[in-house]
């Protein structure tokens, strides 16, 4: 079977063609694109480049809500479901929903993913919020794929089932989460992709005071949404989203965004060691910043000595591995996030083929 799998962000589109086997996956294609004319003429284009037909399509989409798990085949009725969450998605919902219309005419299954699914086991003091309960809001926590894509590789890697992790996928987008026994017991995102970490565009966590003294003075949630989704976080901070020039810059707001984002990374790394309970087994880094940057990975990890991190070698070249040093009581590892390859594999499992089927 082959899964076309687009992963759609705010500003680019991330596509892989897999070929599911069994268990064996086979890469026949991938690519990334800029979204310079929107996600359905981008997912439109890729289509075109395809050097085999799809058997089915699964999209990446962010928010599942309380009523999808996984995977759920795409119907009509699914559509009018997913529209209804595009409120909590502003950032991109309204752009995977165009892209997921593109792929409709093909005429094979298409299959929604959902970065929720993955932390439907936080236990209710992780994911209620303290405001009363006909409020209806709770946290579901993003990076779903992500996350479950890193620990498998690092059960893969160590032979340590059922781990006990924090991952941190870094990036333009960014999460901290808390993995116990393999199930996610805790994680930075909430009700939507804003809270937590700092990241590109996004502030994280902020005083609801704030944003009732912003609506006060002059702004409207439409306006309110425009800020926090897209004209805060490091760019507030730096003029400028991407981690890759601040880094090369040496003026004093590149260097302060730079530390309180790897500054609210630890803060979230040591929370969640105290939720593990002293368990955790690794600090595990991940997506386009965690992956890339031995710089930052070296801002987050070396003052973590106190919680028994041995900070080892590591560089930007290092794709894949363990980066402290042997004897280190807690590990950290940078693990490329193999969000599609997952979401083809769980695509073919729910199209009824055991392991993907040939």
């Amino acid at each position: 079977m082959h899964v076309l799998v687009i992963n759609a962000g705010s500003a680019t589109l991330k596509y892989k063609l897999v070929r599911v086997n069994g268990d064996a996956l086979r890469i026949l294609a991938e690519g990334r694109e800029e979204l310079d004319h929107g996600h359905g003429e981008a997912v439109t284009r890729l289509l075109g480049t395809l050097p085999a037909r799809p058997d089915a399509v699964a999209h990446r989409w962010v928010h599942g809500g309380d009523r999808f798990g996984d995977v759920a085949l795409v119907t009509d009725a699914v559509i009018a479901e997913l529209e209804s969450l595009l409120p909590l998605n502003p950032l991109h919902g309204e752009g995977t929903l165009a892209g997921l219309r593109a792929t409709r005419h093909l005429g094979v299954p298409v299959v929604a993913a959902f970065d929720t699914a993955f932390h439907r086991t936080l236990p209710p003091v992780a994911r209620r919020y303290a405001v009363p309960a006909e409020t209806a809001v709770h946290r579901y926590g993003f990076h779903g794929w992500s996350c479950r894509s890193v620990m498998e590789r690092y059960v893969e890697l160590t032979g340590r089932a059922n781990p006990s992790l924090i991952v941190l996928h870094l990036g333009n987008g960014a999460s901290a989460t808390a993995i116990r026994d393999g199930r996610s017991v805790d994680t930075s995102m909430g009700l939507s992709v804003l809270e937590g970490l700092v990241m590109g565009t996004r502030p994280g966590d902020i005083d609801a005071g704030v944003l009732l003294h912003l609506l006060r003075t002059g702004h409207t949630p439409e306006t309110l949404t425009d800020l926090l989704y897209r004209r805060s976080g490091l760019q507030a901070l730096a003029g400028e989203s991407d981690v890759r020039p601040l880094l090369a810059r040496r003026d004093s707001d590149a260097a302060f965004a730079l530390e309180l984002f790897c500054y609210r990374v630890r803060k979230y790394v040591g929370a969640y060691l105290a939720v593990l309970e002293g368990r955790a087994q690794a600090l595990i880094f991940t997506g386009g910043i965690g992956e890339g940057s031995s710089l930052i990975r070296g801002r987050i990890a070396t003052p973590l000595a106190w919680a028994g991190l041995a900070y080892g070698e590591d560089h930007d070249g290092t794709r894949e591995g363990r980066i402290s040093a042997a004897g280190s009581r807690l590990e950290a590892w940078v693990i490329p996030t193999r969000e599609e390859e997952l979401i083809a594999r769980e695509a073919a499992r729910l199209l009824g083929a055991p392991g993907g089927g040939a």
